[in-house]
């Protein structure tokens, strides 16, 4: 029993709470206001799309409302929509449109400025890769050329010390020839006294 209290009291306030809510005729049509809660009942009026209404009760498949004008009558459920209309929200649709164009504007320019700058910190490093190439180039030349250098003083210092080797192998040679001659001249040259002696 409590339950069933409980229940039909959630019920009434749902309906309560739905009842003051605010509520539209949806966008897609206009829509006949009727006298009673259906179709076969007389037309009183004609409600336009988007238009602001309370809900007054609701049935089956009708609701009773009343519209901006104080006109109150049946409409079918399906024509209620929970959303504003397109007239109530177009122009807020708009403002939001035309800020995020400026934020986009702002975010364009902002990525121009970005890309300009990476394009010309782009320029300056293919700059200073190309110097850095050209530096190392010719670089690479001058070692180049002073290995060459380097060889041919080696080979010439291996020269020289072959020269000297042999200008001092030389002047040894002449130097022991001189004494070997002078060895073999001088004792000739010399008078042996104990030859003397001995005639």
């Amino acid at each position: 029993m409590i339950n069933k209290t409980i229940s039909i009291l959630l019920f009434l306030l749902c309906l309560v709470s739905t009842a003051n809510a605010a509520r539209y005729i949806s966008d897609d049509l206009f829509t006949y206001l009727h006298s009673g809660p259906g179709t076969k009942y007389k037309i009183i009026g004609s409600i336009n799309a988007g238009e602001k209404i309370s809900i007054i009760q609701r049935n089956a498949n009708f609701t009773q409302i009343k519209d901006s004008k104080g006109r109150s009558g049946w409409i079918s459920s399906k024509y209620i929509s929970n959303q504003p209309g397109l007239k109530e929200r177009l122009p807020k649709l708009e403002n939001q449109l035309s800020k995020l164009k400026a934020q986009l504007n702002t975010a364009s320019d902002k990525a121009n400025k970005d890309k300009a700058s990476l394009e010309e910190n782009l320029i300056s490093y293919k700059n200073q890769v190309t110097q850095l190439q050209k530096t190392n180039s010719e670089l690479n030349e001058d070692l180049q050329k002073i290995q060459a250098l380097n060889r041919n003083l080696n080979a010439k210092l291996d020269t020289q010390k072959d020269d000297l080797l042999m200008k001092w192998f030389t002047y040894g040679a002449m130097v022991a020839g001189g004494g070997l001659l002078l060895g073999l001249i001088l004792p000739s040259m010399i008078p042996n006294r104990k030859r003397k002696a001995r005639w």
